[in-house]
């Protein structure tokens, strides 16, 4: 009903072009209203494959709330879909524009409106950088833990809207037990608050954490208030070698059993070990089937990379090779954090899977998703975050082949329905976008998706909002 609603405007918004223009010009600086079609279109889409893209009638680039009020007030009065962005570097096409929208990009706002060492909370707007705000915090001696892969170029506000991870995620959890409270500008222009500032509330239904992975399309994020951490001490980490995936996910489920809390714990394969070298010559082991990386920011960091190597060894670990300081720990989490780029040059295309299942079933997990590599006669190389479950089985293909391209798709979908078969989920920190809309409803059945149809009705009641994203 609320696509139905879009459709039928279409052509009138596309008409309508040029009112939509001048409407929204009385409220932004000519500037921030880009209406070029060479470079409209370069804001049509994000990182994903397979995700259709439509063509914005405009991208507008606000610096203040007042402005994004603006735009969603123009929205609302001519019916014209608004698709937000942020860094555009998700991997589900959550980001993707629909024609004739209004692409929002808030990469303009970028402010960091406060810092506070008393309250550990940083005050936010949506485009500030994961990584420049890891800094700010950091000259303060205050530490904020959620570090997607992409986390030099991708926004906080991108972060929210997909419910973000990254890599230390095992210990410090995701961006959405970081996020207190929220600025939201809503379909019709309304501004509304969310949550709080304060260590403790629970005032009321907790509409921050409904926000937070919900891509767009219940409300424009415009300020977040984020909890801080103190900065941890200088983390050391381990390689450990082994001569198969099976043996790796055993020692994971060995360190996490003994009641360690490791700051993070990654796996790659043999695959992504080998695209890592060839591309980086790094001097990885590729002799080995699976490498393990494990590191802790405790007081005693040395200690507990001993005892995780010990139980390494128990699991059937070939070789533990425990950095010996800072700089010899970068060096493996640059290796882990190039890994994806790595294995797009396998073949120059991939699609990057996040299905995150329980930690004693990943093994099963690994071992099917090499079945499905086997089956489909394709290169599909595994890196994960191993402490928490959450895998990127990423497939490399040629995308000017057909074939190969319709093999991929159809391995993409069997390692998700592998997933769900062994209790997890379609994505752990990904997002639904375009990509997963099918198994969106596959996992949370018919029931659930008539129920987050309903809450989508109450905020957005003209389906606006990154239309076709999510269901």
């Amino acid at each position: 009903m609320i696509m139905s609603r879009i459709e039928a405007r279409r052509d009138e918004d596309t008409v309508a072009a040029g009112p939509l223009v001048d409407r929204l010009l009385g409220g932004l600086p000519p500037e921030a209203v880009l209406t070029d079609p060479d470079v409209t279109a370069s804001y049509a889409h994000d990182m994903a494959s397979f995700c259709p893209a439509g063509s914005p009638a405009v991208v507008v680039l606000p610096r203040t709330v007042d402005q994004v009020r603006h735009v969603m007030r123009t929205a609302t009065e001519l019916r014209v879909p608004v698709v937000p962005q942020g860094a555009r570097t998700g991997l589900s096409g959550a980001a993707n524009a629909t024609d004739g929208c209004v692409v929002l990009s808030l990469t303009k706002m970028d402010r960091i409106l406060e810092i506070s060492p008393v309250d550990r909370i940083a005050v936010v707007e949506p485009g500030v950088v994961n990584a420049a705000l890891s800094r700010a915090v950091g000259e303060h001696g205050l530490y904020y833990p959620p570090d997607p892969s992409s986390w030099e170029t991708c926004t906080i506000g991108g972060n929210i809207g997909t419910a973000s991870g990254g890599l230390c995620c095992v210990k410090y959890g995701v961006t959405a037990d970081y996020v207190l409270g929220l600025d939201v500008v809503l379909a019709d222009g309304r501004l509304m608050s969310t949550g709080r500032r304060t260590a403790k509330g629970v005032a009321g239904y907790d509409l921050t954490r409904l926000f937070v992975g919900s891509e767009g399309s219940l409300g424009i994020v415009v300020r977040a208030v984020l909890a801080l951490r103190p900065k941890p001490s200088g983390q050391l980490v381990l390689a450990a070698e082994f001569s198969s995936s099976a043996a790796a996910c055993d020692a994971v489920c060995r360190v996490m059993a003994g009641g360690h809390v490791p700051s993070l714990l990654e796996l790659m394969d043999r695959t992504t070990v080998k695209a890592v070298n060839d591309m980086a010559r790094m001097g990885l082991p590729e002799s080995t089937e699976a490498l393990l990386l494990a590191a802790f920011d405790t007081t005693d960091p040395a200690a507990d990379l001993a005892a995780a190597g010990a139980l390494c060894e128990e699991a059937g670990a070939t070789r533990v090779v425990p950095a010996e300081d800072a700089a010899e720990s970068e060096l493996l989490l640059q290796a882990r954090r190039t890994s994806l780029v790595a294995l797009e040059a396998v073949k120059g295309t991939t699609m990057i899977d996040d299905v995150c299942v329980p930690r004693s079933k990943l093994g099963e997990f690994v071992d099917g998703v090499e079945r499905i590599s086997e089956k489909h006669r394709l290169t599909i190389g595994v890196v994960s975050h191993a402490g928490d479950g959450n895998t990127h089985p990423t497939v490399c293909f040629d995308a000017t082949d057909p074939e190969e391209s319709r093999r991929a798709r159809e391995s993409f979908d069997e390692i998700m329905a592998l997933g769900l078969e062994l209790g997890g989920t379609i994505t752990g920190e990904h997002g639904v976008g375009v990509l997963k809309k099918e198994w969106l409803a596959r996992e949370i059945g018919p029931v659930g998706l008539e129920m987050q149809r309903a809450v989508k009705q109450v905020f957005d009641p003209l389906g606006i909002l990154n239309p076709g994203k999510l269901f």
